[in-house]
């Protein structure tokens, strides 16, 4: 065939702009269709059309073959890029994609772009970064298209996330087939998992809800699903010298990406009408290691100089640590002044600690309330805190675990131990913990019973009462502190902003 006589009708072909969606999946045969399903369900922008990428990474199933059948089956043109010996990860499937639209900058051998990725290049006018376990809601892709069209200097628009509870496991009978497949298939779970799941999903629409109230521009354009302008995207390549726009450099690279936006000048914000369903994690354990390389790569890109990126959300961030750190410390000081209070006889109740425990009563019982598909038991547990004071304590030690972690000199891989806590080659410490804490309190108690005529004597009482008054008089300034921060969230909850 006469190639001159392609190329002269390839001139008189229009190629309609196209929406790209980057999805990376490893292994994800299980899931991969019910994304796709997603995509098939939205409505598309006027004579705009959607190519759907799905890079099959380091994969030892059947991913290819499911995306290309589900992509036939729901009528998506669906492509299949597959990498083997990637070692980037999500950051080397993403760039993958990229690649084969953008050409590879590093190809030893100049490779001419066709006459059709020629025409194709500057049609894609937006790209939707999405996780493979991860569905749209119906209408989602298009409330992210008018947001990211909506003014030219918006570089990237996230959907706003919900967990998605998991179906009752006791729905399921024992004599059911295919008993065992739906239990691994993830979509069952039981009374601990799916209040697990609601813990989750509540403070993801707190943190939403937040950046929403401050205007609606965001730190981080999460991977589950997030709408990028390419050119933006191409700003980043050309002045960082990359070789794609994601880079490898943190464990939080949808961060690091978004700051960089943010650094050229890019606008990145939270969609309020776009929805995306997430999974969440399902075990104390799986939820430790994941929050533990998001915490930590926040922490790694906060104190890293090397990166010198600062954005209008820097403050926010480091007050955010700050925050947590007095949580933390109020908590642990009430417990210390509580036991030798005690211990001595010393021990004084004031009705005025009710108003910090009314606070936070209200304030979680909003939040459950505008959390999309609360139930009433989760609206009934968030009144009494006491669901929320558990999920606190666990993201306490998250929070002491990254400190800890930044100050050793050895890095550790938060990739591959959230991977590992999610393929069950590693097991959490949770119940050792807890008996250790059990006894150490035990221990407290009886030496307290055992000890109490010298505890509670004249000389003890005289010794302790001064770092007794000093310790209550600290406790109650750090106390007074929290509550007004407690007054502004509740405050800053009466919007109509939704999660």
């Amino acid at each position: 065939m006469n190639p001159a006589i392609d190329i002269s009708a390839l001139k008189r072909v229009y190629v309609k702009p196209r929406i790209v969606a980057f999805i990376p999946a490893h292994n994800e045969e299980l899931s991969i269709r019910d994304c796709l399903e997603g995509l098939a369900d939205q409505v598309l922008p006027p004579n705009v059309e959607l190519d759907v990428f799905v890079i099959a990474d380091n994969c030892t199933d059947r991913t290819e073959e499911e995306a290309l059948k589900a992509g036939q089956e729901l009528d998506l043109r669906v492509i299949v890029l597959k990498t083997e010996g990637n070692k980037q990860r999500k950051v080397g499937a993403l760039n993958t994609a990229w690649k084969s639209i953008y050409g590879d900058i590093m190809e030893l051998y100049e490779n001419k772009l066709t006459p059709f990725q020629e025409k194709y290049k500057p049609a894609v006018k937006a790209i939707l970064g999405m996780d493979a376990d991860s569905r749209l809601a119906p209408k989602a892709l298009i409330h992210l298209w008018n947001g990211l069209m909506s003014a030219r200097n918006i570089g990237g628009v996230m959907a706003k996330y919900t967990m998605r509870m998991p179906l009752k496991k006791s729905s399921i009978t024992r004599d059911d087939p295919y008993y065992e497949q739906k239990i691994q298939s993830g979509l069952y779970g039981g009374a601990i998992q799916r209040w697990w799941t609601h813990q989750q999903k509540q403070d993801m629409a707190s943190w939403i809800l937040n950046l929403q109230y401050h205007g609606g521009s965001t730190y981080v354009l999460g991977g589950q699903a997030t709408l990028f302008r390419p050119e933006a995207l191409q700003k980043i390549v050309d002045e960082n010298n990359l070789d794609g726009p994601w880079q490898n450099d943190s464990d939080v690279e949808d961060m690091l990406l978004t700051w960089q936006l943010q650094k050229l000048k890019w606008k990145t914000l939270i969609s309020p009408d776009a929805r995306c369903f997430v999974d969440a994690m399902r075990s104390y354990h799986t939820y430790r290691q994941q929050r533990n390389k998001w915490r930590g790569g926040t922490v790694d890109l906060l104190t890293n100089k090397d990166i010198k990126i600062k954005t209008r959300h820097y403050g926010m961030l480091w007050r955010s640590q700050m925050k947590t750190f007095i949580d933390l410390f109020i908590r642990i000081l009430f417990f210390l002044l509580l036991t030798v209070s005690i211990s001595t006889d010393q021990f004084v109740w004031s009705w005025l600690w009710i108003i910090p425990v009314a606070l936070a009563s209200i304030l979680n019982l909003i939040l459950a309330l505008k959390t999309p598909m609360s139930r009433p038991i989760d609206v009934f547990l968030g009144g009494l805190i006491i669901s929320t004071e558990i999920y606190l304590w666990v993201n306490f030690l998250t929070f002491i675990q990254v400190w800890l972690d930044k100050l050793s000199p050895y890095k550790k891989d938060g990739w591959a131990q959230q991977y590992q806590a999610e393929n069950g080659t590693t097991r959490s410490k949770l119940w050792q913990g807890l008996g250790l804490f059990a006894l150490m309190i035990a221990g407290i108690v009886l030496a307290s019973i055992h000890y109490r005529e010298f505890l509670t004597s004249t000389q003890i009482q005289e010794l302790t009462e001064p770092y007794l008054r000093f310790g209550w008089l600290v406790l109650t300034y750090l106390t007074i502190f929290a509550s007004s921060v407690m007054i502004y969230k509740i405050w800053t909850l009466r919007s109509l902003h939704k999660a």
